[in-house]
Formats: structure tokens, sequence, C-alpha cells
């Protein structure tokens, strides 16, 4: 099976970066309190350092087991962390229509 952490690894760092920048663009604008839309920014910050975290443990276990444990708690917070991004999204989406 090929490894997935180091694509994890990758694609979280790239998001985590994309939520704080929504979160820091909405305190900028003094817009956060009308929306959850930096709730789920910042819930998604939280999952996706985590599944970075995550990740780089699993890149580093010596073990199989651990590796593939690790892996899979990293795919998992990217999977929900991802979903807090597209529920962001829709905000965005339905605040602009």
């Amino acid at each position: 099976m090929e490894k997935k952490s180091p694509h994890i690894l990758n694609a979280s760092s790239n998001l985590l970066g994309f939520s704080l920048l929504i979160i820091t663009s909405l305190k900028i604008t003094k817009i956060s309190h009308s929306t959850y839309l930096d709730e789920f920014a910042g819930l998604a910050c939280l999952l996706f350092a985590c599944s970075c975290f995550f990740s780089f443990l699993a890149i580093r276990a010596k073990k199989q087991k651990q590796e593939n444990q690790y892996e899979s708690i990293a795919d998992y917070l990217f999977l929900i962390a991802l979903f807090c991004i597209v529920l962001a999204v829709i905000i965005v989406t339905v605040k602009i229509i």
C-alpha cells in the first residue's frame, strides 16, 4: 500500500494556511461577529494542525502498526477539516447570493 502521510502533510499544511488566511481576513474586515465562518475556519485550523502532526508522526514512526494508526488518524482529521472548509465556502456563497 502506498504511503499517504506525505500527501496528507502537504495538503494539510497548505489548507492550514488557507484557513488562517480566512480568519485573518475576517478579523481585518471586522465581519467575523456576523457569521459562523470564523468558527468553522478556526475548527478547520485546529484539525489541519492535528492532521499535520499525526501525518508527521506516521512518517517518523519506526513500527508499521504505529505508522498505520497515525496515518489513519491524520486521514480522518483531514477529512473532517475539509468538511469544515466546505461549510465555510457554503456560508460565503450564501452570504454573497
